[in-house]
């Protein structure tokens, strides 16, 4: 690894964030009703909890994936909707997964990488 290796983490949580984030305010954007019976129609269960977790976890997590707080929660649960979005959305309506899949593998990573050395997170441990 060299030195400018543990940068490349910001670079994958503004990547991921952002993504996420973006999606996250359309869906927030055309309201909760919209998303719960979207969730609904493809036969996820408890579509109305399902649909404020995922307006939760791309704009909460995201934005937190963005600043690098609580970097492995946030990523951790990106990493569980797009398993869910690819399993239970894509792969039966014959679409296309590279974008869930992409995201899926970034979370994946920041799981294992956590904040990085740019991060509000270390920021604050610092000035402890």
């Amino acid at each position: 690894m060299n030195r400018l290796s543990p940068y490349a983490t910001v670079l994958l949580r503004l990547a991921v964030g952002g993504v996420l984030l973006h999606h996250g305010l359309v869906k927030l954007h055309n309201g909760l009703p919209v998303l719960r019976e979207f969730l609904h129609g493809v036969g996820v269960p408890l579509a109305a909890i399902g649909a404020v977790v995922v307006l939760t976890v791309e704009t909460l997590g995201a934005a937190c994936l963005l600043v690098g707080v609580f970097t492995r929660f946030w990523a951790a649960c990106a990493a569980v909707e797009m398993v869910v979005a690819i399993l239970a959305v894509k792969l039966p309506a014959h679409g296309s997964i590279e974008l869930e899949a992409v995201l899926l593998a970034g979370a994946a990573a920041l799981v294992a990488l956590g904040d990085g050395p740019l991060s509000l997170a270390i920021g604050l441990k610092r000035g402890d």
